[in-house]
């Protein structure tokens, strides 16, 4: 797994593809990228509309050919793997606006899967919340016992802009902050 939205543009290459030694400053070894070390298995790259336009080009050249080149290097390197990826962007309107080539969004997207909002699936906040309350409660503050229906409630008519990341976020927060044995609204 590789979160490219987190890895300096500077130092992606390396971490996707590897490097010879000596290939560039500071490079006093051979090191496999990820993709060469998920040779038989699965490379997940998370955040995939974050790579750049000029290492997109590399990444289609892997795609098709099922091989790589580490920087500095000469010799082709076979690589079986799967791919997954995932992104909060849209690529389509990435590829439409010309900031993700589009000969690789359709490399990539051969199986999509898209994962609804929490406001569009009503009902699934309340479930999450009482999965990261359980989860949360244990850890951090296990005299909390549970939901109070008005927290529940307000759970459940929120809107969870900031989607999964921001309900686990709050209820942590709340579990955290609780001074009863239930988290109240």
């Amino acid at each position: 797994a590789i979160n490219c939205a987190a890895i300096p543009e500077s130092l992606l290459e390396a971490e996707l593809f590897g490097h010879e030694k000596g290939a560039f400053t500071g490079a006093v070894k051979m090191t496999q990228g990820k993709i060469e070390l998920a040779n038989g298995g699965t490379l997940f790259l998370d955040e995939v509309g974050d790579i750049p336009l000029p290492l997109q080009v590399k990444l289609l050249r892997f795609i098709q050919e099922r091989v790589i080149e580490r920087i500095g290097g000469r010799t082709e390197i076979a690589v079986d793997t799967s791919i997954v990826c995932a992104t909060h962007q849209n690529l389509e309107d990435m590829v439409a606006a010309g900031t993700f080539r589009e000969d690789l969004y359709y490399r990539l997207a051969e199986i999509v899967v898209r994962i609804p909002s929490l406001q569009e699936r009503p009902g699934d906040a309340v479930l999450l919340a009482k999965h990261f309350f359980q989860r949360f409660a244990k850890e951090m503050n296990p005299g909390v016992k549970g939901l109070a229906a008005d927290a529940i409630a307000a759970i459940d008519r929120w809107a969870w802009p900031g989607n999964v990341r921001e309900l686990e976020n709050r209820l942590k927060r709340a579990v955290i902050m609780a001074d009863s044995k239930l988290v109240t609204a």
